[in-house]
């Protein structure tokens, strides 16, 4: 259950960060509400994925899923553009993420 909790964490993470831009540095009362109730949500079941899972992989997993999923929103529909450095540095957090779940760190 802690990994579901985990996975809905990261999916109100991605909410809450792809609000902040409409939202025009927080100006905007209907998408700067979205976010902060997003990261609300995000913390919260953060929190209880951590009950079960050791802080430094349910983290891990958090800001890298979540860092790899904004990266790809902001390519599909924020016009963000796609460069070798991004692919690269994408790559190396999945695999760091991998290497800690295949490490038994969990």
């Amino acid at each position: 259950m802690a990994y579901v909790w985990l996975t809905v964490a990261i999916g109100f993470e991605v909410l809450g960060t792809s609000l902040l831009k409409p939202s025009e540095g927080l100006t905007k009362l209907w998408p700067s509400m979205g976010a902060m109730v997003s990261y609300l949500l995000a913390c919260g079941m953060l929190a209880q994925a951590m009950r079960e899972i050791p802080t430094g992989v349910a983290y891990a997993m958090w800001s890298g899923l979540g860092t790899a999923a904004i990266v790809s929103i902001g390519l599909v529909f924020l016009g963000d553009n796609l460069t070798t450095a991004t692919v690269s540095g994408i790559a190396l957090i999945v695999g760091g993420v991998i290497v800690l779940n295949l490490a038994g760190a969990h």
